[in-house]
């Protein structure tokens, strides 16, 4: 995701929204991406978290690490499909 090469989109990496940093966030979009380690096991603050950053109109993806380290391709994938669809929807 880093300068551009992401099909032209333009992420923010640790980007602070509200009383949350998100992993990244491409605000043309309104579309968060959220790198999830083994840190994230509670998923009721996770649930709370992307509900509130929902009712601000971002999309929040997340990927588990193991994913986007052995399934790079389809990560990608979702990611650009995610933002099209934010896009084509305003």
């Amino acid at each position: 995701m880093r300068d551009r090469r992401l099909d032209g989109l333009k992420f923010r990496r640790q980007f602070t929204i509200g009383r949350y940093i998100v992993d990244f966030v491409c605000l043309r979009h309104r579309l968060i991406i959220e790198a999830d380690g083994p840190h994230h096991e509670d998923r009721a603050s996770d649930m709370a978290r992307d509900a509130w950053l929902g009712a601000q109109g971002f999309r929040v993806l997340r990927f588990p690490n193991q994913q986007i380290e052995n399934h790079r391709h389809e990560v990608i994938e979702a990611v650009l499909a995610a933002a099209d669809a934010r896009l084509t929807k305003d």
